[in-house]
């Protein structure tokens, strides 16, 4: 008989403490929450630029460089990223099917023509595959002077970029190629907020 009172008193602080336990762990699974969750991706100091019509921009405090990648000229020669170095470049990656980069094509174009004879490329990319939409992409773009056409047939350089396919999609280089700044979705380039940061990139060492 005191054996089996024995075992029940044991069997019963066994309870309570994982009552005791679990009630406890109950109470701090926010701690548990945080502590999983992903640390934030750290900035580089042009996110200050991050507001008004830029308050998507995303600036890496870890800089890359710029892909690899073989594009064509209007003339159909290839082009790469580091034909461009010594300038801070402005690459924007559309389409014609795509609504809102047809939309914020004038803004570009009003940025290319208040930086001319400075060291800025803005930097159209086209990813248009068919003939006809290619053509109508050349008819497009000369009415948006001063840009020039270039064009990623193949669609593949909007995935090796941060926005990872989507579109529009523009990111911004600094003269060494890296990439410093990138934004997904319609934009105002010709905003104070966007000069502000071409100016900054500009005002940088070669």
């Amino acid at each position: 008989m005191k054996g089996s009172k024995a075992i029940w008193a044991v069997v019963g602080a066994l309870l309570i403490l994982m009552i005791g336990g679990g009630a406890l762990l109950y109470a701090n699974r926010g701690a548990f929450i945080k502590a999983a969750a992903p640390a934030p991706e750290a900035k580089s100091e042009l996110a200050r630029f991050a507001v008004g019509p830029l308050a998507r921009l995303q600036t890496p405090a870890t800089l890359t460089p710029s892909p690899a990648y073989v594009f064509k000229t209007r003339e159909g020669v290839d082009a790469r990223f580091a034909d461009f170095r010594g300038k801070v470049v402005v690459v924007n990656l559309w389409a014609m099917w795509c609504a809102p980069c047809r939309t914020e094509m004038p803004t570009l174009a009003a940025l290319a023509r208040a930086y001319q004879g400075r060291e800025l490329m803005v930097l159209p990319i086209n990813v248009d595959a068919e003939a006809g939409k290619i053509a109508d992409a050349k008819s497009f773009i000369d009415v948006h002077e001063p840009l020039p056409l270039y064009s990623d047939p193949r669609f593949q350089l909007p995935f090796l970029m941060p926005g990872k396919g989507n579109m529009p999609q523009t990111v911004l280089l600094d003269r060494r190629g890296r990439i410093r700044a990138s934004f997904t979705g319609e934009a105002d380039w010709s905003s104070p907020e966007a000069r502000a940061l071409v100016d900054a990139l500009l005002a940088e060492p070669a």
